[in-house]
């Protein structure tokens, strides 16, 4: 049902509708980039949230010639790939057959149009067709019903849900900053150049190649193999074959996410007389620490690295992970132990051991060769206790995004469909 005083129009009919351009051949020909022209692609968008600020490669004059330049203020969605993505751009851009330009008509408000075709998402990823990836065309594009209110009624919606972006966007560069906070203190208390404790202000490269790699650190710390103070067994390889759809489920690299164990999704299992017999020496304990260790990105790294806790039992390890104990609870700390795996301390010594890939691939072997700095047990204890509170600090300001988020959601389904109407007060309507 059309809301009173809404019609429902084409996307043609609101907007110029035209695809991208870059007729260049090979695409990829230096001779027409790397001038002053912002040239967009499918992942900028993805990542631009609402409006589009940066971008990674420019076109040159000769560029331009093969390509198409939209202004400013153009909606840009993407067509090929991952569907539906949408940006606003803040300047004038040129931009590939994979992008479509919506520019809309004076009776239309961007950013209105904008939030409308978010909701329509799943809809034209419904009208793709595959043939090397997945894609729609103008046809699609441009026959697409919008239900469209009165502009100063798209005006009020706009000015509403902007307020939500605001607070968002806000609330994801708090987030930032503090996760920059917490590494640059991480580096401070894992190097010593930040005591918690009194210790000695004197600092020393160790002899040996592979300890000087660690660089200055106190004289008061020791530096050890990890394996002399922390225990470490990588998972098994369960077989294909022995997967069943009941038992004890296989833990994976998968299953941990943003620092945290995610088992909702998992399906494979090994069946209780397995993992109960052959695999007993792999299950998981309470408290262990956990990492992915095979095709993790050395920039995410941080977020592969978790603790298993009671709700996640019983859980029996698989291939490409690894868990972690500590050998003598009087001289290592296990939390200390996730902080400085999460550290340059840790990723540049498997780094060296692994050259020439851009993800981390590692297991035991390697781990056996890591040193680790030690300080005290009890510094240990409050370097873990001052960066688990950096962290708490993240993980609520990422709760307060994700409330944000999905306030903004259920308004934007209430007011883009006109179950809830605004009030248009003469400012708005002028």
């Amino acid at each position: 049902m059309v809301p009173n005083g809404w019609t429902i129009q084409k996307l043609e009919q609101i907007a110029t509708v035209e695809r991208g351009k870059f007729s260049a051949r090979p695409r990829n020909d230096p001779k027409y980039f790397g001038g002053n022209i912002p040239f967009v692609q499918t992942g900028d968008i993805a990542a631009a949230k609402t409006y589009l600020q940066n971008y990674t490669q420019t076109l040159n004059e000769d560029g331009l010639k093969v390509s198409r330049l939209f202004p400013k203020n153009t909606i840009l969605i993407t067509i090929a790939a991952n569907i539906g993505d949408t940006a606003i751009t803040s300047f004038d851009v040129a931009c590939p057959d994979s992008l479509v330009a919506i520019r809309t008509n004076k009776d239309t408000d961007c950013f209105w149009l904008k939030l409308y075709l978010e909701t329509c998402k799943d809809e034209l990823d419904g009208k793709a067709t595959q043939n090397a990836q997945k894609n729609i065309n103008l046809q699609v594009l441009k026959p697409l019903e919008v239900l469209t209110p009165p502009y100063p009624e798209q005006r009020k919606i706009a000015q509403i849900l902007s307020t939500w972006d605001r607070s968002i966007a806000t609330t994801e560069k708090l987030i930032d900053a503090s996760k920059q906070q917490k590494k640059a203190l991480m580096q401070q208390l894992l190097t010593g150049k930040k005591r918690l404790v009194d210790g000695s202000s004197f600092r020393k490269v160790r002899e040996g190649f592979a300890v000087s790699k660690l660089g200055e650190l106190p004289d008061d710390w020791n530096v050890e193999l990890i394996s002399k103070h922390y225990w470490y067994q990588e998972g098994p390889g369960v077989r294909k074959h022995q997967f069943t759809e009941s038992g004890v489920k296989l833990f994976n690299g998968t299953n941990i996410q943003h620092s945290r164990i995610n088992l909702a999704n998992t399906s494979t299992y090994v069946s209780s007389d397995e993992a109960y017999g052959a695999y007993n020496h792999f299950l998981a304990d309470s408290g262990d620490l956990v990492i992915a260790c095979s095709g993790i990105s050395v920039d995410r790294f941080d977020e592969k690295i978790a603790f298993i806790n009671k709700e996640h039992l019983p859980l029996c390890m698989n291939t490409s992970t690894m868990r972690f104990k500590v050998k003598s609870e009087t001289t290592a700390c296990l939390t200390f132990m996730r902080y400085f795996m999460m550290s340059d301390l840790f990723k540049n010594q498997i780094r060296r051991q692994i050259t020439g890939s851009a993800q981390l691939n590692f297991g035991p072997s390697h781990m056996a060769k890591c040193f680790i700095p030690l300080p005290s047990l009890e510094e240990q204890k409050k370097i873990a206790s001052v960066l688990s509170c950096a962290d708490k600090e993240v993980d609520v300001l990422e709760a307060k995004l994700a409330h944000f988020k999905q306030e903004k959601k259920a308004l934007m389904q209430q007011l883009l469909t006109g179950k809830r109407r605004v009030k248009v007060d003469e400012e708005v309507a002028t």
